[in-house]
């Protein structure tokens, strides 16, 4: 699931010069200064290039420019900045399951278990460890180009940029829900209906490593469609608006219907009523929440065109679906109901 990053003591940086010396073109006459230099320097984004601007780094024939000036065309631009180049303790080869590669963006198929990027008690052997060894490229840019994440333990999809023209266009296309991201999941409970959850999400109260529900917390919603029923179960696909922090495994928490195997969200394991021995090891030996990120739709930010990619139910979340077919077929099933649920704040 898509989530905020702070930054690691681990992670060290290293200055990059850039320089800037040219003429704004005369047909771009008339544009505020700051959407100008978006066209001139596509590679970094506005934010970053309206705080170069203020902070006198971009100046405009001689003299400080401001983001809202109006150019005429003819006039000469000329800067200098420093990129932090971002380079972990250590470049580390790994095994990567890579389903696309170019040289604007890398999508990966991670596995159940590996940490996305360091921190406090993984300071190596993480996924930006091993973007660093497979595209050094990626030291150039902040979290080795890591511009959403996975849980440790869910498996699937992820995206990272290897270019900062490409950085700025993911991150724009999760800002503004461009990026198409869909999960499958395996809940606890029977839910005989679609629907969305629309509440906010926060750090927990008490405990800050958990996120919660909370009136005080930041948008989020979940798009969420039934699958398949199961006697005590139900799987899932459901699709992000948002990129919280364990969004997903949140809300549905919030359902009173937790992922299976969730350690953090996830409460008192759910048996069917006189399950067999299969099913009952197949629940019992689930190791991690039920989470798989099964499909990613995004526009490519170098060539505009459209790509999406699907991942294959991983080999533990198949034999639990197997185990809970093999288990219905033994019992009668909830009765059907088309309608849909919607669950708001």
């Amino acid at each position: 699931m898509g989530a905020e990053y702070t930054a690691h003591p681990g992670i060290k940086t290293m200055p990059k010069q850039e320089r800037l010396d040219c003429t704004i073109p005369v047909e771009l006459a008339g544009k505020r200064l700051d959407q100008v230099l978006a066209e001139l320097l596509p590679d970094h984004s506005r934010a970053r290039l309206q705080h170069w601007l203020k902070d006198g780094a971009i100046r405009i024939d001689g003299r400080p420019g401001r983001p809202r000036d109006r150019v005429l065309g003819g006039e000469h631009l000329e800067g200098c900045w420093e990129l932090a180049e971002v380079v972990a303790d250590a470049a580390q080869p790994m095994d990567l399951a890579v389903v696309y590669e170019d040289d604007d963006i890398l999508v990966i198929d991670k596995p159940a278990g590996l940490v996305v990027h360091p921190a406090a008690g993984n300071p190596d052997g993480t996924l930006l460890n091993a973007l660093l060894h497979h595209a050094p490229v990626t030291a150039h840019l902040p979290r080795a180009g890591l511009v959403h994440r996975l849980d440790k333990d869910t498996s699937g999809l992820l995206v990272v940029a290897k270019s900062e023209r490409a950085r700025t266009g993911l991150v724009e296309q999760l800002q503004t829900r461009r990026m198409g991201r869909e999960y499958q999941a395996v809940v606890s409970g029977v839910l005989v209906a679609g629907g969305l959850v629309d509440v906010p999400i926060g750090r927990h109260a008490i405990d800050r490593k958990r996120m919660a529900v909370s009136p005080g917390g930041k948008p989020a919603i979940t798009h969420f469609r039934v699958a398949e029923r199961f006697r005590a179960h139900t799987h899932l696909y459901l699709r992000l608006e948002s990129g919280r922090t364990h969004q997903i495994r949140v809300h549905m928490a919030y359902l009173h219907h937790p992922l299976v195997g969730d350690p953090v969200y996830g409460g008192r394991l759910r048996l069917p009523p006189g399950a067999g021995a299969a099913c009952v090891a197949a629940l019992r030996g689930f190791g991690r929440q039920a989470l798989h990120a099964r499909r990613l739709e995004l526009v490519h930010p170098g060539s505009g065109r459209p790509l999406h990619w699907e991942s294959p139910t991983p080999a533990d979340l198949a034999h639990l679906l197997d185990a809970l077919r093999a288990d219905a077929a033994t019992g009668a099933l909830p009765d059907e109901d088309a309608g849909e649920c919607h669950y708001r704040d």
